[in-house]
């Protein structure tokens, strides 16, 4: 059912639509190298083979996953020979090019530049990330979307009218309603939905016979399980943790519980998951509820010591517990602030008063001389520079107003000393 032209092909209207960019090179046979980047099963294949067929170039397949530099060097030699004999372009397609290292596409590079092949590249992956510069800056990039429901039924519904290569000869009836489910759990991937289409007529058919008809539940059969686009390397493996961080920063508790089952029930490493809400417990709420990190490194814990599936009991509690927190960034903003200072004051002597005496002649030194000991002082707080002079006065942690940390932020304002009485490092009074 692979599509053979445009007239065909179901899905990315924003490239190959009447007078979409992709289609318009095409058709004028003006044809730039480019990588072909999307998710699974949405067409790269098939639509790198209908560029090569609409442009007159030959075309040349070869897979990341087998081929080497010497196949590379005999696709480059062929299409040199095809140039030298006025048999035109040669079109190399390398599907899942983000699977050669950096010297298999560095091989590639001079060939792309001057013009004895059109390279086509295809990946699931970021191009900025797994493709080399060189190689990219001399591509064009085009983002293929995953197909939605609606697309994959059209897919499936020309599967069942085609009897030459489709499966209407077969005699089986598909219900709708088994299309539709079928279309809504494979993930946007054409390529799943064709093959477990063909799975449940071929066993429709072994129980039936002609006639059979292909239900809801025999769709339910062929798939076994509804497919998750994701990946623990790839791109969804990233973009899904940015969302469920994004979430528990958001306060979005039931959007936070969603990406952690979809992660979980994708396969991702529960230790990876529970690491971003250990930093999340700092980074994001920090102060306003001290708790949240004493939770969020209780939660590795239990994930360690049970191992899922029972360890999402404490994996939700935490991913609750986090976004129904009240939120600080307080703890990074001054971090961020004093490094600024280590960084322009980073040898700074240690002032004398801060240094322990713990020689003779350390004390003839100053060492310790005018320190004020906190315990000393009513409530334990004596105003006295803790840093070098150059540091002084510069103020690094602003409290949040929430939770714990606006608590003990007010407790502080209502405590604070007279500043007209702070005293100095020596242990005399400042006027």
């Amino acid at each position: 059912m692979r599509p053979r032209g445009f007239d065909e092909y179901v899905g990315q209207e924003q490239l190959v639509g009447e007078g979409r960019i992709l289609r318009r090179l095409v058709e004028a046979d003006t044809l730039p190298s480019m990588i072909l980047w999307g998710p699974p099963g949405t067409g790269k294949t098939t639509l790198a083979r209908i560029i090569a067929a609409g442009t007159r170039s030959s075309y040349v397949p070869l897979s990341a996953v087998a081929a080497g530099v010497a196949d590379l060097r005999a696709a480059v030699a062929e299409a040199r020979e095809r140039l030298a004999e006025g048999g035109g372009r040669t079109v190399l397609f390398i599907d899942e090019i983000h699977r050669f290292n950096k010297a298999q596409q560095d091989a590639i590079l001079p060939f792309v530049e001057d013009g004895t092949v059109t390279l086509i590249g295809a990946t699931t992956e970021n191009p900025s990330f797994e493709v080399i510069g060189p190689l990219l800056s001399r591509s064009r990039v085009f983002a293929l979307r995953q197909l939605e429901p609606e697309s994959i039924e059209r897919i499936l519904q020309a599967a069942l009218a085609d009897d030459e290569r489709g499966l209407a000869g077969s005699g089986v009836t598909v219900d709708d309603d088994a299309v539709a489910a079928l279309a809504a759990s494979v993930g946007g991937d054409a390529r799943i939905a064709l093959n477990a289409l063909e799975a449940a007529v071929l066993a429709a058919t072994a129980r039936e016979g002609d006639a059979a008809r292909v239900a809801v539940a025999d769709i339910e059969e062929a798939l076994q399980h509804r497919t998750y686009l994701y990946d623990r390397q790839g791109d969804a493996h990233y973009d899904t943790i940015s969302a469920f961080i994004k979430s528990l920063r958001g306060s979005d508790a039931d959007a936070a519980l969603y990406w952690l089952a979809r992660m979980i029930e994708s396969g991702e490493d529960p230790l990876f998951i529970v690491r971003r809400m250990v930093i999340l417990a700092s980074e994001d709420v920090g102060l306003a509820d001290p708790q949240a990190l004493v939770v969020a490194t209780a939660c590795q814990q239990a994930v360690h010591f049970i191992g899922l599936p029972e360890a999402f009991y404490a994996m939700a509690e935490t991913a609750l517990y986090l976004a129904l927190a009240p939120k600080s960034n307080s703890v990074g903003s001054a971090y961020a602030a004093a490094r600024s200072d280590v960084e322009a004051t980073r040898n700074e002597p240690v002032p004398l008063h801060l240094r322990n005496a713990v020689t003779g002649l350390m004390r003839q030194m100053g060492y310790g001389k005018g320190y004020r000991y906190a315990h000393d002082f009513p409530g334990h707080v004596v105003e006295q520079e803790h840093r070098p002079e150059r540091a002084e006065g510069h103020r690094y942690y602003r409290a949040g107003d929430l939770g714990w940390e606006g608590r003990r932020k007010r407790e502080r304002e209502e405590q604070a000393p007279d500043p007209s009485r702070r005293p100095r490092a020596d242990g005399g009074d400042r006027g």
